[in-house]
């Protein structure tokens, strides 16, 4: 896990982010972890390297 955390706000629907956080709580998942595998796998996918980038201010 990152040694770091920001917050990431997303807009959706109220019945499509009620149906995630069911789905997510049936398989003992929370929305977060969800999400972030998105990302990374996102990331991977499209060849991004995030683990060396250089700290922004």
């Amino acid at each position: 896990m990152e040694s770091k955390t920001a917050r990431f706000t997303v807009l959706m629907d109220p019945r499509k982010k009620q149906a995630f956080e069911k789905l997510c709580a049936a398989q003992d998942i929370t929305p977060s972890q969800v999400v972030r595998q998105l990302i990374r796998e996102y990331l991977e996918k499209h060849d991004v390297s995030y683990l060396d980038e250089p700290k922004s201010d």
